[in-house]
Order: structure tokens, then sequence, then C-alpha cells
């Protein structure tokens, strides 16, 4: 039996990947907020699944889960860690209340690390550890590399992501333990409906008009966004090949999501996304 620990397992990806592992024969320890969720997902999934409650930012609790995945695991090591769970806080930077900027990061770097830091030892990063060291795959996004308007708050946060992922598995190199993101495109998640009640504050600014072109296009995602099924694939090739990639990406568009973005100029790149959100002067 292979254990595996995933944050966010409630929907989206978290959900999908703690299925797709389940149904080939792994253990999940899945983290979610409410006892609701923890017997929907328990009672969906099974035997091989065990809901772990906590909250990325409260550290208290991630001890506790800390100690209640030791318990279960007992003498093995955990063979992987999926940091999945994230928020997205879209909108424009000039505007953004710094409590929302700080949050993006409470969740998707603080939290992250938090949680790394103290599942470590489970994965084998200690002295004389005779069991098989584990991986860590962290969900970042090609926002983690490219940018677009009024998603500065999420991409910065991947950014640090993609800066700390790095950092982490030359540093762990003592342990043996690798670190693997994984970049996709958008995906289609619960996440992508909540954008129009995100932006809503933001309607009586300047950025009105291209907030509603970006609204149109983030909901014609909700149909042409990858299949969650897409990523549950990847994260599962990421823990069981012999030789992963330090990064997969998986864009939705491969000449417009990644190809186009990095290889134009970066004025060209500006006027094009410009004129498309109608941002540019005329």
């Amino acid at each position: 039996m292979k254990y595996v620990v995933i944050t966010g397992v409630s929907t989206g990806i978290g959900y999908d990947a703690a299925r797709y592992l389940t149904e080939r024969g792994w253990h999940v320890l899945g983290s979610v907020r409410k006892q609701a969720d923890a017997d929907r997902v328990q009672a969906a999934l099974g035997d091989n699944f065990t809901p772990l409650l906590f909250d990325v930012t409260d550290g208290a609790a991630v001890s506790t889960a800390v100690t209640q995945t030791q318990s279960i695991i007992g003498e093995n090591n955990l063979a992987g860690l999926i940091n999945n769970a994230g928020i997205a806080t879209p909108g424009p930077l000039m505007y953004m209340p710094m409590e929302d900027f700080r949050w993006q990061f409470e969740v998707n770097v603080f939290g992250l690390l938090d949680v790394t830091q103290k599942f470590l030892p489970l994965l084998g990063a200690r002295k004389n550890c005779s069991h098989p060291p584990g991986r860590i795959v962290n969900i970042s996004s090609l926002s983690g590399i490219i940018v677009y308007p009024f998603q500065g708050a999420y991409a910065a946060s991947k950014h640090a992501l993609e800066a700390m992922s790095d950092a982490l598995r030359r540093e762990l190199l003592i342990y043996d333990i690798d670190v693997i993101l994984i970049e996709p495109g958008t995906v289609k998640t619960p996440v992508i409906a909540k954008f129009g009640e995100q932006v809503a504050k933001y309607r009586q600014t300047d950025y009105a008009p291209a907030l509603q072109r970006v609204q149109s296009e983030v909901a014609d995602r909700e149909t042409s966004g990858l299949p969650v099924e897409r990523i549950s694939e990847v994260i599962y090739k990421a823990l069981e090949s012999p030789h992963p990639k330090t990064r997969y990406i998986i864009p939705r568009k491969k000449l417009m999501g990644w190809l186009l973005p990095r290889w134009l100029p970066d004025r060209i790149f500006d006027r094009y996304v410009g004129k498309r959100l109608g941002l540019g002067k005329e």
C-alpha cells in the first residue's frame, strides 16, 4: 500500500486526483475544511480514502493531521505529498485591497510551505531513514510563468511557488526527496464560475469594460478548459515515473496559451493583450 497526502480534495483537481489514485490502489489521506465534505468524499471514494480535517492556514490543525497520518502509515513513509489546496483572487492590482493580496499568499504560499515542512519527516526527511523517500508534487499553473491582466495576485503566488519548488528540490537532494511541479492552463473546476462575483467590487472602476471582456472569456472556458482527469493522469505519472520531469506543462492551447506568449517580445504581447481586452489607447 502506498500512502499519499493531498490537500484540498473537496472538489476540482484535488478530488479527482484522490479518485484517480484510490482507484489504482493508493491510500489517499485528503484534507477538507468541513466535516460534511469529509463525509461526502469518504462515501464516494471508499476504504482507500481517509479524510484529514484542516485548513492549510491553520498551523495547529496541520500538526494534528500529521500526527493522525503517522498513526495510519505506521513505520512506512508517505510516498507522496500533493500540495493542491489554493485560491485565486482576481482583480486589478491598482484597486485590490491589501488584505486580499496578503490572503492570496497566506493560502498559496505560506500555508503550502507550512504543510510541506510538517509532513517532510513522514516523506523521509530524517537521518538514517530506512524507507524509500516520498515525492512532493506542487500544483502550480501556467500563471506561474505567463501573466495576464487581473491575475496579478494569483500569478505572483504561483511565481513564488515556482521559486520555492526549485529551492526545495535542490535542498532536499540530501534526502533524495524529489519536488515536481504541475503547471496546467485553465482547468474545468468550480473556481471558474466564481470569477464574476469575485470582481464585482471593481465594476465601478475604469477597468469595468475590460473585466466584462475577461468574464466572457472565462465563461467560455467553463466548456473549453482542460478536463480535470488530464491533470490527475499527470499527477499519477509524476508519482509513479522512475524518472519524473521537474515540470509538467499542460497548456489549454499549445500555440496561443504557451508558445506565442513566450516567443513574442514583451511589447508585442502587451499590445496583443491590450487590444483583446480594450486596455490600450486607441
